[in-house]
């Protein structure tokens, strides 16, 4: 009898935490679903070479490494382009079975307006689950009714991308932290049959900006086969470096951060409080692919320490002016995703 109440609780947990084909999630090279992936869009100008500025490199848990795709971003296939399709072939953003949101701080065609977080992504789920990429990407995704297009303002620098498919319960943590960024959605559906429970959401879409009690937010986040991601947020009233002043304190690591840095703006490598964030100069990814950080738009940060096995993808630059704005960064402690992300530090500033 207890044999056969394991067995039948281990078919239960297959099926609850496996994938399905038919559900909303991230998707894989081959258009297969899948619980998170990373893609690093190279820059057009790297050390000794000047490339097409649409190559990327693709990590995800089955792949465990770096592959460089054998597509280009800029074309209908791939895992960003397979993940988005959902929305923009499967005509989801015309359903009233599920919800989507775009958005950007420098969104497709509209024109910038200052105020909002800086921050860009997509969420699509239905009550079942779905998905959030969250990117570095300006001007993207385009609009659901003209289908996946890359911009050409996104070829010259590198670019990173995270997609985690989540059950849909964890959406409203994840809407929960949005408050605090006040993302600009400039497109966006949220069905009357989920108004009950993503209100902030609906009125997030709307233009309005939910009032808030305290100044970031950290939550812990699961995908839908149970990998531990940790969002932290902070909105415009947390005037500091989140990487400095907040996560490296937080996590209690000492951090290598690479985030775009323009001549002028950049913030120094900080060590005045006990854990220390160090500016990375230069990258280096698999095939002798070298390039500089000022040609490098992604955001993220590594652990300088293997033990503590931290990966931080997010939103904000290291620099003065982003120390007023809305973003986040979402932390993994996978050692997957670390080993790629520490093996890809090349050259970084000490205090």
């Amino acid at each position: 009898m207890a044999t056969h109440f394991i067995l039948c609780f281990q078919v239960i947990m297959f099926f609850c935490c496996t994938v399905s084909s038919a559900d909303i999630s991230c998707r894989n090279e081959a258009d297969e679903p899948v619980d998170w992936f990373i893609i690093y869009k190279l820059p057009r100008y790297k050390v000794g070479v000047v490339g097409s500025g649409v190559e990327y490199m693709y990590l995800d848990s089955t792949v465990g490494h770096w592959q460089m795709s054998k597509f280009m971003v800029n074309t209908s296939q791939g895992a960003i382009a397979n993940t988005l399709n959902q929305l923009y072939m499967g005509k989801a953003y015309k359903s009233n079975s599920s919800v989507y949101a775009l958005y950007n701080d420098a969104p497709p065609v509209l024109d910038y307006i200052q105020g909002y977080g800086h921050t860009k992504g997509v969420l699509l789920f239905d009550r079942s689950q779905g998905f959030w990429l969250s990117h570095s990407i300006p001007h993207f995704p385009s609009f659901p009714e003209r289908g996946y297009f890359y911009p050409s303002s996104g070829k010259v620098n590198g670019q990173t991308a995270l997609c985690v498919s989540y059950q849909y319960e964890q959406f409203f943590l994840i809407v929960k932290q949005m408050v605090y960024i006040y993302p600009r959605f400039y497109n966006c559906s949220v069905p009357a049959a989920f108004l009950v429970d993503l209100p902030q959401l609906a009125q997030l879409c709307a233009g309005s900006k939910p009032a808030l009690t305290k100044d970031k937010s950290v939550e812990q986040l699961f995908s839908v086969q149970g990998d531990r991601f940790v969002s932290f947020v902070k909105s415009e009233h947390f005037v500091d470096d989140i990487y400095t002043g907040w996560v490296a304190q937080v996590l209690d690591a000492d951090l290598l951060v690479e985030t775009w840095q323009r001549i002028g703006h950049e913030l120094p490598s900080n060590c005045s409080l006990p854990k220390h964030t160090m500016n990375i100069k230069r990258i280096q990814l698999p095939g002798s692919v070298l390039f500089r950080s000022d040609y490098d738009h992604s955001k993220w940060c590594v652990s300088l320490a293997y033990e503590d096995q931290l990966t931080c993808l997010g939103d904000l630059n290291r620099e003065r002016a982003q120390l007023w704005r809305g973003g986040g960064l979402v932390c993994s402690f996978n050692p997957l995703i670390y080993k790629a992300f520490r093996q890809a530090v090349d050259w970084y500033i000490s205090c």
